[in-house]
């Protein structure tokens, strides 16, 4: 006998997509949707914790203060290159062990002399372009889990950390949006920024939050998501995924492409694993095709590429640091 559960679930939210000129999401329903939460910056200084010279660049490790007394550190990365101003990337690293990840270290802090794991140390990678950089821990990874997910050597706190923010009427991917929105203040801050030329590089929920954070806020002028770009149907709502992907009320408004589209017309590298498990290729496809949809109707089919690399849930970054470099060096022009 069949119960009928597999159809229930696999109905819920499906929908057709295919892109129609016209219909167009807004940021208001976006900002809505991840929940509110009101900017009561800490407007305590940034404050240094770690300093160490690096072949061709200064890796710096601050605190910055967002909201409520939340405070988190954040890797900076200056290259030695004699310029007053550089271009800047928020670089904003997936599930793993937080921003040492991604700026070369290994979880304690050394220098990690081994395998590049899933995200390629892609802060470093974007120094070495000669990027600003900075590299913020995300809320529940790291060092910014809570404590008793630290006393049992829990990987991260998303779970815990989701579920008490959506019993608030919140989501942990708002707050994560929101404090990244603050980062772009705090790196605006920094004398040696060239404010027109700001990008964000995210990979896996680091993705999502950059995604969603390009869509907000147009100070960003370019924008590279790695291992996230997909269809909820295809992905969030079809593999196992941490809850921190989950936004009551996104998918039933509309597909993950049509939030990714508010970052149109501005310039948009999106690159996928052709094996990544979670966020299968059919999914980044039909995502893909949608956006061009809407790039199209900005008559700026240019400015969207999409890189298809062999590989599996990873950053790969054959393309998209030179592309990044380019993109942010026409903006400031």
């Amino acid at each position: 006998m069949s119960y009928k559960t597999e159809e229930y679930f696999q109905t819920l939210h499906k929908k057709t997509l295919s892109y129609c000129p016209g219909k167009k999401m807004d940021k208001t329903t976006l900002l809505e949707l991840l929940g509110d939460f009101q900017n009561k910056e800490d407007v305590s200084p940034p404050y240094v914790i770690e300093s160490e010279d690096v072949s061709g660049y200064r890796r710096e490790r601050y605190v910055f203060h967002t909201t409520q007394g939340l405070s988190a550190p954040v890797y900076v990365l200056t290259p030695e290159n004699g310029r007053k101003k550089h271009a800047v990337v928020l670089a904003l690293h997936g599930h793993g062990y937080g921003s040492r990840e991604i700026v070369g270290l290994t979880e304690d802090g050394q220098e990690d002399t081994g395998d590049d794991g899933i995200h390629q140390h892609f802060a470093k990678r974007l120094v070495e372009q000669g990027f600003k950089v900075f590299a913020p821990e995300m809320i529940g990874i790291g060092d910014r889990r809570l404590d008793e997910d630290k006393k049992i050597n829990r990987p991260d706190s998303c779970y815990r950390m989701a579920v008490r923010l959506l019993a608030a009427g919140k989501t942990l991917a708002g707050l994560r949006v929101f404090e990244a929105r603050q980062w772009l203040d705090k790196m605006a801050s920094f004398s040696d920024v060239e404010n027109r030329r700001m990008g964000i590089m995210g990979f896996s929920g680091g993705g999502m939050t950059a995604a969603y954070t390009a869509a907000l806020d147009e100070r960003i002028k370019a924008v590279v998501l790695s291992g996230f770009t997909n269809t909820y149907q295809a992905s969030i709502l079809a593999e196992e995924h941490c809850l921190d992907n989950v936004v009551p009320g996104m998918p039933a408004a509309a597909e993950l492409p049509e939030y990714i589209g508010l970052i149109a017309p501005r310039p948009l590298f999106i690159e996928s694993g052709r094996h990544d498990p979670i966020f299968p290729m059919k999914g980044a496809a039909e995502a893909v095709e949608y956006l061009r949809g809407i790039y199209r109707q900005f008559h700026a089919e240019s400015e969207i590429v999409w890189d298809l690399f062999e590989g599996g849930h990873e950053v790969n970054g054959r393309e998209a640091y030179k592309w990044l470099r380019k993109k942010l060096q026409a903006a400031g022009e």
